[in-house]
């Protein structure tokens, strides 16, 4: 894919609102409802009010239910490559890896060994389906959305790197601009960045139509339905 731009004064502000406010933003940007590269369905976060991951796709796919057949030379092999190809691209990086046992995730393959290893590696963040451990010792600033909590890594191993995945219901391509919070996560369209900025703005500004009057001691059901009206007219 073409390689992303992502302006220094954008990245900044990505970094303080949460996903919700991006989803909206986009759909600002592109005039209309109905964007739908996000998250579906509540996904588990380890330290919930950390600031929002965001960076680009580093992709692979794991699995760990059952032992592979696959010779160990070659598992230590990939698993290798994968953390070579997690080292380098574009920064700032989110890892995004798919647990091809969903919904019957059992392998951690987050936790605190791979939260400091990737950290180190030069990534924010991580997004997966399957299984995150060891919460109390999760490598400081490095976040990690996930499918759910366990104990264990089972016979976890390294089945691709850098292909297309899939991560409660959206297809994440490597290299792709990706913001998650504990609300999910989403993809950002390269088509949207040149004004995605003024479309952030432009969210808190609608939103202050309403929330600014509900906030005032003297508001009512009329001053609602005369904020709402200004509200109705200008937002997307």
């Amino acid at each position: 894919m073409t390689e992303i731009v992502l302006p220094e004064d954008l990245l900044a502000l990505l970094q303080t609102v949460d996903t919700p406010t991006v989803c909206n933003a986009i759909e600002v940007v592109q005039g209309k409802r109905g964007f739908n590269r996000f998250t579906k369905g509540t996904m588990q976060h380890s330290n919930p009010g950390q600031a929002p991951m965001v960076g680009f796709a580093r992709t692979a796919r794991i699995a760990g239910l059952i032992e592979t057949k696959e010779a160990p030379e070659i598992i230590r092999k990939r698993r290798l490559d994968y953390f070579r190809s997690m080292a380098s691209g574009p920064r700032p990086g989110v890892a995004v890896v798919e647990d091809l046992d969903f919904p019957k995730c059992i392998a951690g393959w987050w936790g605190e060994v791979h939260s400091n290893v990737h950290k180190g590696l030069g990534l924010n963040g991580a997004l997966t389906n399957g299984v995150m451990r060891d919460l109390d010792v999760m490598a400081e600033g490095f976040a990690v959305l996930s499918g759910s909590v366990g104990p264990s890594h089972g016979h976890v191993y390294v089945v691709d790197i850098g292909t297309p995945v899939n991560i409660f219901g959206i297809v994440v391509e490597q290299g792709e601009l990706i913001h998650a919070d504990r609300h999910g996560a989403l993809v950002i369209p390269p088509e949207v960045i040149p004004e995605l900025k003024q479309g952030i703005e432009t969210v808190f500004s609608n939103e202050a139509i309403i929330i600014g009057p509900s906030k005032k001691d003297d508001f009512n059901i009329e001053k609602l339905e005369e904020a709402w009206a200004e509200f109705e007219a200008v937002r997307t």
